[in-house]
């Protein structure tokens, strides 16, 4: 597995949303979901505002493996529940979203449940 390169990273922290996706059995692509993200310490996280009842997150924690796609780009990424950095996400999501009720959901007790760093492999 690499990491993301600097270039992504940025990208990917400018970008207001992405796209994610679980993978199939048969490695192909689930639909994909606009989803909130941050950058927090060089690594990329997300979690489903709806915590783990979510669709997307309920794909995307069959194999904990399939796709994101941000801009034109879209990378195979590894996911993988990791609250280690939670506080640290609160404040990213607080940042870049603001104070309203959106972000009050993604950083609710029930979204930090499926707080996922995502990986590209």
């Amino acid at each position: 597995m690499t990491g993301w390169t600097d270039t992504e990273l940025r990208e990917l922290d400018r970008s207001g949303e992405v796209r994610v996706a679980g993978r199939r059995a048969d490695g192909t692509s689930r639909t994909l979901t606009i989803v909130w993200h941050v950058v927090v310490d060089g690594k990329l996280y997300l979690r489903s505002v709806k915590g783990p009842g979510g669709e997307w997150y309920k794909g995307v924690a069959r194999h904990f493996e399939g796709f994101l796609r941000w801009g034109a780009n879209t990378r195979a990424v590894a996911y993988t529940l990791d609250p280690s950095h939670d506080d640290a996400i609160d404040k990213a999501y607080f940042a870049k979203y603001g104070n309203g009720s959106p972000s009050r959901s993604i950083t609710s007790p029930l979204a930090k449940q499926t707080t996922l760093r995502v990986d590209p492999r």
